[in-house]
């Protein structure tokens, strides 16, 4: 189940290829002991810097691969398979911070952050969820007053931060308007963080029921004074810019919940030619062989609608559509073929002993974080309409 109905280029199944052998023999072995301890191995970052894979869609001249879209989620679609905690942060430091920063930073600020971070030096997050603006973004709260000298003081929380603890350029939305005088969206800046910077200060640790490698913070502003030179782009587009960001982050998580099916559609293939019931293989079975079949359809057709509105991308066509059916569709994708991987294996699948256990947990936070399920259906029904 690694082919697409689309075919891939030479170049991209090289990238497919080595992705696979890295998450082979880097994860992998380690992926069920890092989910059961919640740990977060840093030394990965490093590791995936000089592959590339931090770097792949920066371009050459900032130290990056400068691929395109299909050849990323390609890679990541292999990393997610062996451990969507390793995916999700991979899909948003290349969807997100980097992204953000090379097309809406100045040149002084590609030169000093993208360089890093495509080496695998800096980690990247994306601070724009608060206690109490989740699928509302725009009634975010955290509030950043520029001060005589020119830098900026923010106030706040940022909730459901990944990455945000190991991170060392976040990108984080902040209200420049007043409370007098509000502007909604349009009153939204985005600053480039950094946890050096005197005020930032790592919150509380969320303890989840998936993706329990990946560290979610929450992080607090006490005061923050960040320099005027980490305003990212024009005051008061930060909430559009990251909007605009969130199209190719949901991308990567259609790619990391493709992964995440990926692996438990192999793993129920494998366990149904091998477990023996009423004296044959239980595959034999109309009842597996339909849940089988299903599970296949579904994967094939998520992986290919992602890798035809990666191609759209690339043809710089508007994709903003595409891009939130590709992550509703993979997502549910993930939900369906996991919770049919645990019932192919029966009360085994139900233990920790085997992985489709930890597939089912890790695939139910596609269908919420980088946009709900509910918010992609609006966004589809909306440009039935545009």
């Amino acid at each position: 189940m690694h082919d697409t109905l689309l075919p891939l280029t030479e170049d991209q199944r090289a990238i497919q290829r080595t992705a696979r052998e890295f998450a082979a023999a880097e994860i992998a072995p380690h992926s069920d002991a890092w989910d059961r301890d919640a740990h977060f191995e840093p030394s990965l970052v490093g590791k995936m810097g000089e592959l590339g894979l931090l770097g792949m869609l920066i371009p050459e001249r900032y130290d990056g691969l400068g691929l395109d879209t299909t050849s990323y989620l390609v890679a990541l679609e292999e990393i997610a398979a062996a451990d969507a905690s390793v995916a999700v942060m991979m899909s948003v430091h290349n969807s997100l911070p980097t992204q953000m920063i090379l097309n809406f930073g100045s040149e002084a600020q590609k030169e000093r952050f993208l360089r890093p971070m495509a080496r695998g030096e800096v980690l990247g997050a994306f601070a724009l969820s608060e206690p109490e603006a989740g699928s509302d973004a725009a009634a975010l709260r955290t509030q950043a007053v520029r001060d005589a000298d020119g830098s900026w003081v923010l106030n706040g929380a940022k909730a459901w931060v990944t990455s945000g603890s190991h991170a060392g350029a976040i990108l984080a939305m902040a209200r420049t308007d007043t409370p007098e005088n509000r502007h909604g969206p349009r009153g939204i800046s985005t600053f480039i963080v950094t946890p050096d910077l005197p005020g930032f200060h790592v919150g509380k640790k969320e303890d989840k029921m998936g993706l329990r490698a990946s560290p979610t913070v929450t992080l607090n502003f006490d005061n923050l004074r960040v320099p005027a030179e980490n305003v990212l782009g024009e005051p008061g587009m930060g909430f559009v810019y990251a909007m605009r960001s969130l199209e190719g982050g949901r991308l990567g998580i259609a790619a990391q919940a493709i992964g995440i099916a990926r692996a438990a559609l192999e793993h129920a293939t494998r366990y149904a030619a091998e477990r023996r019931q009423f004296g044959r293989a239980i595959r034999d079975f109309e009842a597996i062989q339909f849940k089988l079949a299903d599970m296949a359809t579904r994967v094939t057709a998520a992986r290919a609608l992602l890798h035809a509105t990666a191609a759209a991308k690339d043809r710089g066509e508007n994709v903003r559509q595409y891009a939130a059916m590709s992550k509703l569709l993979a997502s549910e994708t993930a939900m369906f073929v996991t919770d049919e991987a645990v019932q192919i294996f029966g009360g085994y699948g139900y233990v920790k002993e085997y992985p489709v256990e930890r597939y089912l947990r890790d695939a139910k936070v596609t269908e919420i974080y980088e946009g709900t399920s509910e918010i992609q259906r609006i966004v589809i029904a909306r440009e039935l309409y545009a």
